[in-house]
């Protein structure tokens, strides 16, 4: 370890400070806005360093020894608090960053022992160079994916997971660290060397590996998602084929009526000419879609579903108040309510592959109140119907969706709730719904 004086040591101090706090900011997202963020770093880098230094003054072979963790602790504690990510999530980030530090402080002192004879300012100047080397090449390369990997990491990696490779790194680190007196030699290098490469090798196929994971993800939702506005589209299709073929009925038969109300005038039957002028009208009826609120989305799709589960002889109630603007954006309101709906048409299909002789029902209520959009659907399941993690398995719902809806409401800081009620699958959803000037 490289020696010097006080004031030599507390550039190194400020510099491991600023260094750390810049490389960890690169890899966080922060709870406050940037000037707060350097406010408060710049204070914990006053308050930290003058104890270190005097740490430092009055016992120089502890200092070495500890002052690098000890710092670095403190550092972890006071950026918990300051990170608006979860826990485990902030300590990976903060193992990695630990690694990144002492990439750069080992290796300015390895550069200032084999090509500087020691000299403490090439030690300086090297981490000056390296914490600058690392900065741009998180900023330039990883900065776009970072924030996509924290979030795949978060739905994916499991806590377990997560503490194995916190771990590994530490144990990396460790072995880079030499106790005190300890001189840095040249033939170390390599180790240290190899050490920082499988550490870092490590970190990156985490990473990458994450990144595809959550893309993969990402694919499979987009495809989910193109699959139900494709099974949407057929019903809304189907709707509009019905639609016209009335209407090719009715103009059809339009002469035959007009001549039947014509015979009845000339006869003046009029209450059989009302008669038939209403069984006319219930006719018209027949082929125009069912008005089931005033939202023109939410009545496209409730009318499209039913429609189709009473083809399936499936009894539908639904129980739908919503306003012209319901406040979520559309493509968010056909993600959840064409999955619920179909998922509930599977669901009633299956219970009946069971069991024959099972009634096969649908209660759907759509309701907005208060800034918050509740719905609740519950339909007959199969008996066995179970659940893996608080969400029903795959096979038990078509594989369609289920995701996507927990998504969607927890975009909107919004809960879920699926449960088998002895054969009645019941799916719960409350969400906030945005605050804007219309609503």
């Amino acid at each position: 370890m490289l020696g010097g004086s006080v004031i030599i040591a507390a550039i190194r101090f400020v510099l491991s400070i600023i260094g750390t706090t810049i490389l960890f900011a690169l890899l966080d997202e922060p709870r406050f806005e940037r000037k707060k963020m350097i406010l408060y770093y710049s204070c914990f880098c006053v308050v930290v360093t003058i104890p270190s230094c005097i740490w430092y003054y009055l016992d120089h072979a502890s200092c070495i020894r500890m002052v690098a963790f000890t710092i670095f602790v403190l550092f972890s504690v006071f950026s918990i608090f300051l990170s608006s990510s979860r826990i485990y999530l902030t300590l990976y980030k903060l193992a990695l960053t630990f690694y990144l530090m002492a990439v750069f402080v080992v290796g300015g002192i390895e550069i200032s022992y084999i090509f500087f004879n020691g000299n403490v300012w090439a030690d300086i100047i090297s981490r000056v160079l390296l914490i600058w080397a690392m900065a741009y090449f998180i900023s330039k390369n990883l900065k776009d994916s970072i924030k996509s990997f924290g979030v795949y990491v978060e739905s994916e990696l499991d806590q377990f997971s997560i503490t194995v490779l916190i771990i590994s790194i530490l144990f990396g680190i460790g072995v880079v660290f030499r106790s005190p007196g300890e001189a840095f030699k040249v033939q170390n290098l390599f180790q240290i060397m190899v050490n920082f490469f499988l550490t870092g090798a490590l970190q990156l196929m985490v990473f990458r590996l994450y990144l595809h994971i959550g893309k993969e993800g990402e694919y499979l939702k987009e495809n989910q998602l193109m699959q139900m506005n494709h099974r949407l589209l057929e019903r809304q299709i189907e709707l509009l084929e019905e639609s016209v073929e009335s209407g090719r009925r009715i103009r059809h038969d339009t002469r035959h009526h007009n001549l039947v109300i014509a015979e009845y005038v000339r006869r003046g039957q009029s209450e059989e000419l009302l008669k038939y002028l209403k069984e006319y009208e219930q006719e018209l009826d027949k082929g125009v879609m069912a008005v089931i609120c005033e939202n023109t989305v939410v009545n496209n799709i409730l009318a499209a579903y039913t429609r189709k589960a009473e083809r399936e002889q499936i009894k539908v109630t639904l129980d739908v108040e919503m306003e012209k603007e319901s406040g979520i954006a559309d493509i968010d309101m056909v993600t959840i309510l064409s999955n619920a709906y179909e998922n509930a048409i599977y669901g009633c299909l299956e219970a009946r592959k069971q069991s024959k002789e099972r009634e096969c029902l649908i209660n759907l209520l759509v309701k907005r109140k208060k800034g918050k959009l509740v719905i609740c659907c519950s339909n007959t399941c199969r008996m066995d119907m179970d659940f893996k993690k608080g969400q029903p398995k795959p096979e038990f719902t078509g594989g369609v969706g289920i995701s996507s809806i927990i998504k969607t409401a927890e975009n909107y800081e919004g809960e879920t709730d699926f449960r088998n009620d002895n054969g009645i699958f019941i799916f719960r959803l409350i969400m906030n719904i945005p605050q804007t000037e219309e609503n």
